[in-house]
């Protein structure tokens, strides 16, 4: 036997082995009974199981107190890096300030990494502050009652931190074939979008998690009348710049009050830009988003909407609509919400300055310094400065609706949600996609779980609070998106 020539056989067989192999199994794990993805012709098995873990993930969360400011996302990266790890995953810990870290796991597909291909499941882990007082449970407890998990973070962000672990656990457990690197990412300050915030992240490590598509916050699931009214798939949202709004005077005995009492002057300000309405401008998204949800409202509404921008009724149906939901408001227009006021030292004395400040939310496109050209001649009053303050959001382009993972996205949640209509979303809040989106990642934000309006505007709110009875299949539903994206039949 020619020896040399079996020794090459076998060297042979075995590069090409490795060189012709398909699409690389995630890390190696072996699938549990009952949950994650098993490894017999279907993507997704049974998540139930995985779902009450992810409960308990997001209790704890909770429970680990991130109120930005300061942050202190670090305990819950600590947190959810021992998850991973107990799934046999190396997570890795990203400091961008003391006390503060964002995580960051990787599945990968193949030795060297396609970073135009990865899909990136990124949520944030901080959440905004409290007054205690008004809540009737303690905001950091967890607490479970009459079907909701009460909670600051249940809505934003923190369950969708965990179904985005959740789904990357279920890859990783269900030991399947993927077709491009998955990436779950925790991120810090995206609340104040700071000096902790992800464009940080991107600047200090960007080839850790550098994506051509995300999953993130940012759209809905919208119950109404105890059904899934409709599902909108974030593409575009926002974008947030704050104003300063300076009134100045003379000083003097509250005794005596004077013709240009800085208080006075800045209350007439705030009172004329909180009452002004900019003029409507129907994005090609909103025009989208309308169109679907005419189909599915009830008739009155749908009257309106359905000739929202025709040249007779049009102007009339805006204000109809304006004056029926403020997120369609929001939608429609850029929009002024005064937020602080600050004036004063004593109750006696006529300060000599009172200050307030202003937040603007731009669509798409308009500029901060038009809107504010308009608000200088609304208010028309020389003792009042408008300054718009630095660090205001950036303008990113829309994630487009022609991709594949779009059409991914839609069709796996009109099959979860009994044939809802998907709608192209504009979220009226600012959210992380945008830094992404500036460096040419296909974001798309989903939040997961059904919830009514009304539980809806409890974000960043009292009592917030999560329908448990929504949970598992919002679990299913970013499970079943990741899966279909990323295995290979």
């Amino acid at each position: 036997m020619n020896w040399k020539r079996v020794s090459f056989l076998i060297l042979w067989t075995a590069l090409t082995g490795v060189l012709g192999a398909g699409p690389a199994r995630a890390q190696v794990g072996q699938p549990s009974p009952g949950m994650g993805i098993p490894d017999n012709g279907s993507l997704v098995g049974d998540t139930s199981g995985l779902a009450r873990e992810a409960q308990n993930w997001l209790v704890d969360l909770i429970k680990i107190n991130t109120t930005n400011p300061p942050g202190n996302e670090q305990a819950a990266a600590k947190y959810i890096a021992d998850i991973l790890t107990k799934e046999g995953v190396t997570p890795e810990l990203l400091d961008v300030a003391p006390g503060r870290s964002a995580v960051v796991a990787r599945l990968r597909s193949a030795i060297v990494a396609d970073p135009s291909k990865a899909l990136l499941l990124v949520a944030h882990m901080d959440v905004v502050g409290v007054d205690k007082s008004k809540w009737t449970v303690d905001p950091f407890g967890g607490v479970i009652k009459d079907g909701y998990l009460y909670g600051r973070g249940s809505l934003d962000d923190k369950s969708m931190l965990v179904a985005n672990l959740a789904a990357f656990i279920a890859l990783k457990r269900g030991n399947v074939h993927i077709n491009r690197d998955v990436i779950f990412l925790a991120t810090t300050d995206e609340e104040q979008f700071g000096d902790a915030s992800l464009r940080i992240l991107i600047a200090k490590y960007w080839d850790k998690f550098a994506a051509g598509y995300a999953l993130n916050e940012g759209g809905r699931v919208m119950m109404k009348n105890g059904k899934v009214q409709y599902v909108g798939v974030q593409v575009a949202e926002k974008v947030s710049v704050n104003i300063a709004v300076t009134a100045t005077g003379k000083a003097g005995h509250a005794s005596r009050p004077t013709k240009d009492n800085p208080v006075v002057h800045l209350a007439a300000a705030i009172e004329k830009m909180g009452n002004y309405q900019a003029p409507v401008h129907l994005t090609s998204v909103v025009r989208r988003y309308f169109e679907g949800l005419a189909g599915v409202e009830d008739d009155e509404t749908a009257k309106w909407i359905r000739v929202i921008d025709t040249p007779d009724r049009g102007e009339h149906a805006q204000r109809v609509l304006s004056d029926m939901n403020p997120a369609w408001n929001s939608m429609m227009r850029d929009t002024i919400a005064p937020t602080m006021l600050q004036a004063g030292v004593r109750v006696n004395v006529i300060p000599s300055e009172a200050k307030g400040m202003v937040n603007v939310r731009l669509l798409p496109g308009d500029t901060i310094d038009v809107l504010v050209n308009e608000l200088n001649k609304l208010v028309n009053d020389p003792q009042v400065k408008l300054q718009i303050l630095p660090d205001g959001g950036l303008a990113a382009p829309n994630s487009s609706i022609e991709s594949n993972f779009y059409s991914l996205i839609t069709e796996v949640c009109a099959k979860e949600f009994g044939g809802a209509p998907v709608l192209p979303y504009l979220s009226t809040g600012a959210t992380d996609s945008a830094q992404l989106r500036l460096h040419n990642v296909q974001s798309y934000g989903l939040m997961p779980y059904a919830i009514t309006e009304e539980d809806e505007a409890r974000a960043h709110g009292d009592d917030e609070r999560l329908p448990l009875a929504s949970f598992a299949k919002g679990i299913d539903l970013i499970t079943r998106i990741a899966a279909e994206f990323s295995v290979t039949r």
